[in-house]
């Protein structure tokens, strides 16, 4: 046995509560043990004379999923008290078997401590308040994500000076306008409820210099371009009435260098109110510049990411949490939006977050928080400060072993286990899946033009756990680069073969609402077949699905038993 595989961690994905029940996982090394039981119960029981102990009736833990190293075991249990006590018995290929406990291990004859509370792990006890919460609405939803400059041009009448004409074979610069706005997006609500999208996710709306708006001047305005606070307003209540929940991008890591508060420090320097907003380490603020003069690492204050038109936040002074937390307050209040999508999360400390999480529930206990993470998340993920993150790593790997066959499926299979297991199921319910968006290549470029794998790329992702999202224009098979090329006009008269793919896709996302209930919170377990098929099952106790994908002839086959 490697006894230095074993690897467990109380109140974490490893052992939390949920819906009244405690989830108990364990991790070894693979193919090292032959099973795995769980000893369990209150540990007060263990004092009373009139009950048999707890340890004298181990459970079987269950294998759940496998990567390139590791077995992932797991149970639920119930205890009528919500206080847990537990350790593992552990019997590996040649019969020998160990008690894993807070202490460590020790042979099954070895019984000396079993009568002992203090050397089992414990959860306390099982508070629901403590519980991963996830909303009714959200782990159901499928989203659409708009990138407002490019998805339709409703009102031409505010356009910016200089807007090109709307060609969606246009490959786009940086700096490029084509006019798209909040009109265009109300006027195309119904196409995408007819695609089945029920949340919709909006880059930045507000008053910024650029065609992406992270460069915000004014958090409480909408950009004059793109229409007013009433029409968005508008926008809400008619996303609401098809049923469409709504998600602000909140670029809480910077201001832009146009905004008031970084204009009064370029004016009044160390003077300024605003001096301590910032990351400043030196008076005047200055940057040189460049053959790119939007990125320079000559700066004299702290960025995102060497980006001296943006400029980093100190959250940690009171006076920008103040603001920055009216400014997500304002919008829930003023205009009922249901999401927050938070950029550049990482970079921001946990104690603002968790400030944010705490006023955002208060204000609606629906409310869905989304990080933009692109690493491992747990730290954020506690139920304390997000809902999910946008799962790139998970989407990643799909891209990798799916797309660009740059994986075994045996890697990929391994991959994607290792990613679940990193997290709560009901964290895994509430991630963010997205095989392309405004910060990469688009799927079909992935694809290089194969409108079969991008099909079969998507109808492998509505089988995974947590919200899978498109964004605008993949359900046609729209093509491109990295950013700026992803972001290229919506194509509105798609071909034959895309209008056939948006076809397909809306079948795929009828299939996800019709099966809802298993493929939101249903088990999951990968099947290689061989080095060109993989399976993906989804089941309960009542009912699974099994999705078959042979990449070697790009088809694919779902099926419900």
């Amino acid at each position: 046995m490697e006894f230095a595989a074993v690897i467990h961690r109380p109140d974490s994905e490893m052992a939390y509560f949920k819906n009244d029940v405690f989830q108990i996982r364990l991790k070894t090394k693979r193919d090292d043990l032959k099973k795995v039981a769980l000893i369990y119960g209150d540990p007060y029981s263990l004092i009373s004379e009139n009950l048999d102990p707890f340890y004298q009736h181990p459970q079987p833990m269950d294998k759940i999923l496998q990567d390139q190293y590791y077995d992932y075991w797991e149970l639920e249990v119930r205890l009528a008290t919500k206080r847990l006590a537990y350790a593992f018995v552990l019997v590996d290929s040649d019969d020998e078997a160990y008690y894993y406990n807070d202490q460590g291990f020790w042979p099954v004859d070895h019984d000396a401590s079993l009568n002992n509370a203090n050397s089992y792990f414990r959860l306390p006890y099982g508070h629901e308040i403590d519980a991963i919460h996830v909303p009714s609405w959200v782990a159901g939803t499928v989203w659409y994500q708009i990138f407002p400059e490019r998805f339709a041009n409703g009102d031409p009448t505010n356009d910016p000076a200089g807007t090109k004409s709307w060609n969606p074979q246009d490959h786009p610069s940086r700096t490029a306008y084509y006019g798209g706005d909040l009109q265009g997006i109300i006027d195309h609500l119904d196409d995408l409820e007819n695609l089945g999208v029920t949340g919709l996710y909006f880059n930045p709306l507000f008053l910024a210099p650029s065609n992406h708006k992270y460069d915000t001047i004014d958090f409480f305005q909408i950009d004059p371009h793109f229409g007013t606070n009433q029409l968005f307003g508008e926008l809400v209540q008619a996303a609401h009435q098809r049923g469409m929940r709504v998600m602000l991008d909140a670029v809480f890591n910077h201001l832009g260098i146009n905004s008031p508060q970084w204009q009064d420090v370029i004016r009044h320097g160390q003077e300024s109110v605003y001096a301590d907003w910032f990351h400043i380490h030196q008076f005047p603020v200055t940057y040189k510049s460049t053959s790119n003069p939007e990125y320079s690492p000559a700066i004299s204050y702290e960025t995102f990411a060497n980006n001296p038109q943006m400029t980093k936040l100190n959250t940690a002074n009171p006076e920008v949490q103040a603001y920055l937390l009216s400014i997500a307050t304002y919008w829930v209040k003023e205009y009922d939006i249901d999401a927050w999508r938070l950029d550049v999360a990482n970079e921001i400390d946990h104690h603002f977050w968790q400030a944010f999480h705490q006023r955002m529930l208060d204000l609606k206990p629906d409310f869905y928080i989304l990080g933009e993470i692109w690493h491992r998340a747990q730290a954020w993920l506690n139920g304390d400060q997000f809902s999910g993150v946008m799962n790139y790593p998970y989407a990643g790997l799909i891209i990798d072993g799916i797309i660009k066959r740059q994986l075994s499926l045996n890697q990929l299979s391994a991959g994607l286990s290792r990613q679940l297991m990193l997290y709560r199921d009901q964290t895994n319910m509430l991630m963010f899946n997205t095989l392309d968006s405004h910060d990469t290549a688009r799927l079909m470029t992935m694809a290089a033009g194969n409108y079969r794998l991008v099909e079969l790329a998507i109808a492998f992702l509505i089988l995974q756990p947590g919200m899978p999202s498109l964004y605008y224009g993949t359900e046609i098979g729209m093509a491109g680069n990295n950013d700026p090329d992803c972001r290229k006009p919506m194509n509105w008269q798609p071909d034959a073969k895309g209008r056939n793919l948006a076809q397909q896709i809306k079948k795929l996302i009828a299939f996800r609402h019709r099966y809802g209930a298993l493929l939101t919170a249903g088990k999951i377990k990968f099947v290689v077949v061989d080095p060109d098929r993989i399976q993906v099952v989804r089941f309960n106790d009542h009912q699974q699905i099994i999705g078959d994908f042979d990449l070697g002839s790009n088809s694919y086959q779902l099926q419900v038993k």
